[in-house]
């Protein structure tokens, strides 16, 4: 994902609840009859942070409000926060995406530049993130890595699981991103979920003289009201997709792809067998 930490200020819906958590933050301050300054002390952190963030250019983090709640004695009203700045920890875009694959019944992904974000490790996401240029912040790229991995919870979901399809180009097995010991290990890991039970992971060989993926990535979510949405992601723009023709298009596209990949079984030995090369 490509958003900045801009969040708050051109985040509408971040910046209205933050809003409305550095207000909450204040008052409680100032009915304890404590400066900046002297909640700073109680709570351990500076005078800086605790202004950055009643002034809503910091999202505090779960153990400042933990800490404030103590130090203000407000009984679990500020610690209560945490739940709602959770989401708001993450770009809008991963927000929207992660809401809409929460309401999916079924997600089907081709990927052809690197491994998709669902199936990816902390320490290859790491690297993917850690490659762009610019670079990312400390800050900017911890947010983005969590987020991401955040994602992958849907996985872990005990009830109403998503089914999912993915389509990985064979290149994005053998760009060694990370280095070695990165790549075996999510080699490792595309193994492990090909064992899923609701996971249909295929493979699209670099030798098939056919290709109909090479527009790009894209991914489509059949979502529990009936409708189907598709979603591109290049360079700075992340795009939902819902007039129907284009859908149509991208179902139809993705349907060929499928045909042209390996069948699990067959991936499944692909990646085997680049996991031993590598």
């Amino acid at each position: 994902m490509n958003d900045g930490n801009a969040g708050p200020e051109t985040d509408e819906e971040a910046g209205a609840l933050l809003r409305a958590v550095q207000r909450q933050l204040r008052l409680w301050r100032e009915a304890s009859g404590l400066t900046q300054a002297e909640l700073a002390a109680a709570i351990g952190y500076g005078e800086d942070l605790v202004s950055a963030v009643e002034r809503g250019r910091r999202i505090p983090r779960p153990e400042y409000l933990d800490r404030a709640d103590e130090a203000l004695g407000a009984g679990g009203r500020i610690a209560a926060l945490k739940e709602d700045l959770a989401e708001v920890r993450y770009p809008k875009k991963v927000r929207d995406l992660k809401r809409l694959e929460g309401e999916a019944v079924e997600l089907c992904a081709y990927n052809n530049s690197v491994i998709h974000g669902l199936l990816q490790t902390h320490e290859y996401a790491s690297a993917v993130f850690g490659g762009r240029r610019p670079p990312f912040s400390a800050e900017e790229l911890e947010q983005r890595l969590t987020a991401r991995l955040s994602r992958q919870k849907i996985f872990d979901e005990a009830t109403a699981r998503p089914f999912f399809s993915f389509v990985q180009c064979e290149s994005t097995l053998l760009r060694p991103i990370g280095g070695k010991a990165v790549m075996r290990q999510q080699l490792e890991r595309l193994l492990e979920v090909a064992e899923f039970r609701n996971i249909d992971l295929q493979v699209l060989p670099v030798s098939r003289e056919v290709n109909s993926g090479l527009a790009g990535s894209f991914r489509l979510l059949r979502l529990r009201d009936g409708s189907t949405v598709g979603h591109v992601e290049v360079q700075h723009v992340s795009r939902v997709i819902a007039d129907p023709k284009e859908v149509q298009l991208l179902d139809m596209r993705y349907g060929t792809i499928r045909a042209q990949a390996l069948d699990p079984r067959e991936s499944t030995a692909l990646i085997e067998k680049v996991l031993g090369e590598t």
